[in-house]
């Protein structure tokens, strides 16, 4: 039965198209042995031998499986001492040049790629490149050897060919003299039995000393070798049965060196066979566009957009299933020709694909379950000879069925109950199926019968399905749709081709009024399905929307700041410019000043004094450009103390300075001093600005900071210090670089006895400054330098 089930579910048919994808006969042989597992581990190890075909395929191409023959017969032939054939010598060189090159195709240039299986298999493969050379050396085709087998066959047919010279020459020369010309019925030489003949005429035997070999049909003409040649003949007969000899040594060297290693050339042929095997699985799975499935042992089945793979890809419609979980039976309900039966053997063919470790074509999460048997009842089983109704046939099958069945089968039946009496039939399947629940056995079965879909919604356990029904266009849609009954649709579709409103009105009113209520409710349920189906696929539309908006904000927004950084490596490059050109002119008047010192009259002082001044412009300049030293106007504003008597202020509207001379109070209005006038000005019109005292020690300090940024050095030498100096130095010389914003510095204290080194960690340590610390690496100085990094 189980081997019946796979034949109904077409699996046969998929092993054949595997097989049209291996290369070799015995890799053919390999495939047509393929068959499920029920051990999760092997069919797991199978799965990953077919992904890793299928991943090494896509990244290097087809494997080099061409020239590969059966050498079994000629290895052992080898073995024994006998001479292999030219054409077994040829097939062994090609097998071993396809054990290489696979060999090398499967462990080479993966590009980080890993196949642990397919590289363990590849490793043992025997290779000798030098039996191969010699073999293609000798042998030229399985018809010849060549000259440069041997040095002493080389020699044979060199004497060969030169005799063979000298005989041509000889009775070429008999034919063509006038005097042998008028006994020869044509001016010919020609062969039989491999000896150089003349044909003479039969009158003039005895002028021509020779052999006859041969005589034509008619007898008028003896073929005959002249004495003449006789010898040379014979000496290029012995020269041949030389070159037989030799042929045949320089054979039994190649047998024997084949035999040598039969052992490893059958090995070979057993990996390279299994390997053809694992190819073809991997090219089948291209060619489906198959995934490999998630396997577990528990019965659980799912199937993402599964597509049955012996329909053509270009009209298939993909289905989802689950089964297994919460549901254990799963009955299919729909009108014909809707795609229940496809369904239903999808099921079936992915399970014994899985367990095969056959990838299957569907997409990724697709998850299958190792059975210890498929078990199927579908389609047609009428058997004339046996005289046996479709009901009876279908009837001896599940018997069968049921017989053999254990928890961990999985059981498909199509069209459940059909072909005997409607309320019998039914009645049959739901006690069959309810028998299959309670022993927990995975189903799943097709029907026409209300009363199994009813069965389904009260019954814990299981499911229905349904494949959907266009009423409009009168067509199936071949979905499958897991949760929802089938609706008949027979009034319906009567109704859209035409039959009388008044027939189905009474048609309707002889079926039971539970029958009608419960079509009625499919019907309900139907029309809210394809509602919230709509729906759904009106929020993936906008779910779809808004991440394209929000990707395209994201997009707008990274490109606005590379257009602001653009624009601040422009304006750094201008800022760069400023100081090149500034280095460039003080380069020059440092430049002119040197030619000038050389000459002291009055006019060349006078010229000299006005470019030390120059110099002196531009090297202000310069450090106000490096250093960013340069006061604007914005700091001398002070928003942060409320405006009171007394205080230093901007007029706005006027653009001047001043100072408020009347008391501050809830007034919009306050007296400001401008020089010697008074005026009343608006609040709203002041900005409160620092005193000039104010300003002028701000200036001075940025004066002070300006002279630390450009006068301290990010290096201190302490060596020749004692502790307490050097730490004293070092305390200054932190204050100093903290506030010129030095980042790094190094303070060198040498190697010594360390106590210089320790003392300065220890301080460097409570430093308030100090951001971490470490010590030199070898071209910093090593232990004998400390680099710090500052907050």
């Amino acid at each position: 039965m189980k081997q019946k089930s796979k034949i109904v579910l077409e699996f046969d048919k998929i092993v054949e198209k595997v097989a049209s994808f291996a290369e070799t006969q015995i890799g053919k042989e390999e495939v047509y042995k393929l068959d499920t597992s029920s051990q999760l581990e092997g069919v797991i190890f199978k799965q990953q031998q077919t992904a890793q075909a299928l991943s090494i395929i896509i990244e290097k191409g087809a494997p080099p499986l061409g020239g590969i023959a059966d050498v079994r017969e000629y290895v052992k032939r080898g073995a024994m001492g006998g001479i292999i054939s030219l054409a077994g010598l040829i097939k062994c060189a090609d097998t071993l040049r396809a054990g290489r090159l696979l060999k090398n195709y499967v462990l080479h240039d993966n590009k980080d790629r890993s196949y642990p299986i397919l590289e363990e298999m590849c490793k043992s493969i025997y290779t000798d490149k030098e039996i191969e050379d010699r073999i293609y050396k000798v042998i030229i085709s399985e018809e010849e050897i060549s000259d440069d087998a041997s040095p002493e066959l080389k020699r044979i047919r060199r004497e060969i060919q030169i005799k063979s010279n000298s005989i041509k020459n000889k009775i070429n020369s008999m034919v063509n003299s006038p005097s042998m010309q008028k006994y020869l019925q044509e001016a010919i030489v020609t062969i039989r039995n491999d000896r150089y003949v003349i044909p003479v005429k039969k009158e003039y035997r005895s002028m021509v000393r020779g052999i006859i070999h041969d005589q034509s049909s008619t007898g008028f003409t003896l073929f005959i070798e002249p004495m003449a040649v006789v010898e040379m003949t014979n000496e290029i007969a012995n020269l041949k049965i030389e070159e037989k000899k030799e042929i045949d040594r320089i054979l039994l060297e190649l047998s024997l060196m084949i035999g040598d290693i039969s052992r490893e050339m059958l090995d070979n042929q057993d990996i390279i066979k299994e390997l053809d095997f694992i190819f073809a699985k991997g090219k089948y799975a291209l060619s489906i566009n198959g995934v490999e499935p998630r396997v577990n042992d528990r019965g659980y089945i799912r199937i993402k957009k599964g597509r049955h793979p012996l329909i053509d890809p270009s009209v298939v419609v993909p289905i989802d299933v689950v089964l297994g979980d919460e549901y254990r039976t799963l009955i299919i309900t729909g009108p014909n020709t809707g795609g229940k039966t496809v369904s239903l053997k999808t099921l079936g063919v992915f399970t014994l694909m899985g367990m095969a470790g056959l990838h299957l074509p569907a997409e990724y999460g697709t998850e299958i379950s190792v059975f210890s048997a498929v078990y199927a009842d579908i389609g047609d089983e009428q058997s004339i000879e046996q005289s046996l109704s479709t009901f009876s046939s279908h009837m001896t099958n599940i018997v069968k069925i049921l017989k053999e069945v254990d928890e961990k089968s999985f059981v498909l039946f199509d069209e459940l109950g059909a072909g005997t009496d409607p309320t019998e039939g039914a009645a049959l399947a739901i006690s069959i199926l309810d028998i299959l629940h309670e022993r927990k056995i995975l189903t799943a079965a097709t029907t026409h019968y209300s009363e199994l879909k009813l069965y389904a919604l009260t019954k814990e356990g299981v499911i229905n399905a349904s494949v959907e029904f266009d009423v409009e266009t009168l067509s199936p849609t071949y979905r499958l749709l897991i949760g929802v009954p089938g609706k008949s649709n027979a009034f319906e579709i009567a109704k859209k081709l035409g039959l009388q409103q008044n027939i189905i009105e009474k048609a309707r009113r002889n079926i039971e009024k539970e029958k009608v209520e419960f079509e009625d409710a499919l019907k309900q349920i139907e029309e809210n399905r394809i509602y919230i189906e709509e729906k759904r696929q009106e929020i993936e539309r906008l779910e779809l929307e808004s991440k394209k908006k929000h990707k395209d904000f994201l997009f707008k927004e990274r490109k606005a700041l590379e257009r602001s950084e653009k624009l601040i490596d422009e304006a750094n490059y201008e800022a760069r410019k400023i100081v090149e050109n500034a280095k460039r002119e003080a380069a020059e008047i440092i430049k002119e000043l040197r030619e000038l010192k050389l000459e002291m009259d009055r006019d060349k002082n006078r010229r000299a004094n006005e470019l030390r001044q120059a110099l002196h412009d531009k090297t202000k300049e310069l450090n106000e450009n490096l250093y960013r030293e340069k006061l604007i106007e914005e700091d001398t504003y002070d928003n942060n103390t409320p405006l009171k008597k007394g205080d230093a202020v901007t007029v706005r509207s006027l653009n001047q300075k001043g100072y408020i001379i009347s008391d501050v109070d809830e007034s919009p209005t306050v007296m400001v001093q401008i020089g010697l006038i008074k005026t009343k000005v608006n609040k709203s019109d002041l900005i409160k600005i620092k005193s000039e005292e104010e300003t002028k020690h701000q200036n001075n300090t940025n004066r002070m900071v300006r002279l630390k940024t450009t006068s301290v050095d990010p290096t201190i030498d302490l060596r020749g210090f004692n502790l307490d100096e050097a730490l004293m130095e070092l305390d200054k010389y932190l204050d100093d670089a903290f506030m010129a914003n030095l980042n790094e510095v190094q303070v060198i204290h040498g190697k010594g006895t360390g106590v210089l080194r320790e003392g300065v960690t220890k301080y460097l340590k409570k430093h308030k400054h100090i951001k971490e610390f470490r010590l030199g690496t070898f071209n910093e100085g090593g232990d004998g330098v400390t680099i710090v990094k500052l907050k």
